[in-house]
């Protein structure tokens, strides 16, 4: 018995634009059922990946498939996916229910069908409320659920979201994460998701592909990710990171060659001497919430640390210590070096 296809491979992707290469050699598989993120800074090649699977760019090298079927040569109309776009491009004039019919009538299908397939959606996205409401008059988290039943309305096997959440304010960005994610595992459709913004992709995803320069540098588990990002690239941008140019002797860092990065969770600061800590003088606090940044300085270095707990006294003096530290070499990670019991 054969496993099925995955929902979207993309194999030897290549893009070039203005004579300038954006993707090279791109290879990712997104399991049926999984949500994925393409994560990275601008210019990454994120967006132009996304705009190739769902049809607005044909790829110059390279194949796309969905479901098991080769899409690359077809249009977006003719692709089984979707996509929700960042400015959610709904009709002002129309309201909910004609905005999220507008694909259905496309393929000319019977009006009892449309009526019927966008009344289960907006109920699905919990907007039958707002059936005869026009756009400009719901919220923009409102507007982001239309977009989206309008994308899940016409049944497809890939769903693609282009930055879904950036014109929402913080609180209610969490929230509208959480019910992408809910409705994603509910339907159990294929997703992927481009984001910029690190914390959403660890909140929303299965995986998380992390792209530089046209390439994937670390394709997993956002928990993975986090604790052993493979390259120096992934270390400082997923998460805060202390870097210094040495070696790591399961206490502190000390002269060498390597890149030692050490997270601020993994430094701790007391007043008092604890095993193998260093004397440090508290330079700024900023204040978390259930948390305290703490910037440490120990002659011309300086360490940030995580800590609970009040916070200590700009000026005064205490011991910080290092819990754990990733070594890299060449730019990929050589150990994660877990520090030696006193």
């Amino acid at each position: 018995m054969t496993s099925p296809s995955p929902g979207l491979r993309l194999a030897s992707l290549s893009k070039s634009l203005g004579g300038r290469t954006i993707i090279d050699d791109l290879d990712l598989t997104v399991e049926r059922g999984e949500l994925v993120s393409l994560l990275g800074p601008s210019g990454c090649g994120k967006t132009t990946t996304l705009r190739m699977i769902a049809g607005f760019l044909r790829p110059d090298a390279g194949t796309i498939t969905m479901a098991g079927r080769d899409v690359t040569p077809l249009g977006p109309e003719k692709r089984p996916s979707a996509m929700v776009f960042q400015n959610y491009a709904l009709w002002p004039h129309l309201t909910v229910a004609k905005n999220v019919a507008y694909p259905l009538r496309l393929r000319r299908l019977p009006r009892t069908e449309v009526a019927e397939r966008v009344d289960a959606m907006l109920r699905l996205v919990n907007l039958l409320h707002h059936r005869d409401s026009r756009p400009p008059r719901i919220s923009g988290g409102e507007q982001q659920r239309v977009a989206l039943a309008r994308a899940l309305v016409q049944e497809p096997d890939v769903l693609l979201l282009d930055e879904p959440l950036s014109n929402l304010d913080a609180k209610l960005r969490v929230r509208v994460r959480e019910d992408i994610r809910d409705l994603q595992q509910r339907l159990g459709i294929t997703t992927v998701i481009v984001t910029h913004d690190q914390e959403e992709a660890l909140s929303i995803s299965d995986r998380v592909a992390v792209m530089n320069a046209g390439r994937i540098e670390q394709f997993s588990t956002p928990a993975e990710l986090y604790a052993r990002p493979a390259t120096e690239f992934v270390a400082t941008f997923i998460g805060a990171l202390n870097r210094f140019e040495g070696a790591f002797d399961g206490t502190r860092v000390i002269p060498g060659h390597d890149v030692v990065g050490i997270r601020p969770e993994h430094v701790s600061f007391t007043p008092v001497p604890m095993p193998g800590g260093l004397r440090a003088v508290v330079d700024r606090v900023v204040p978390h919430g259930h948390f305290n940044e703490l910037r440490l300085r120990r002659d011309d270095v300086t360490l940030s640390a995580y800590v609970a707990g009040p916070a200590p006294q700009i000026g005064s003096v205490g011991f910080a210590a290092v819990s754990s530290a990733l070594v890299y070499r060449d730019g990929r990670l050589l150990e994660r070096a877990e520090a030696v019991p006193a």
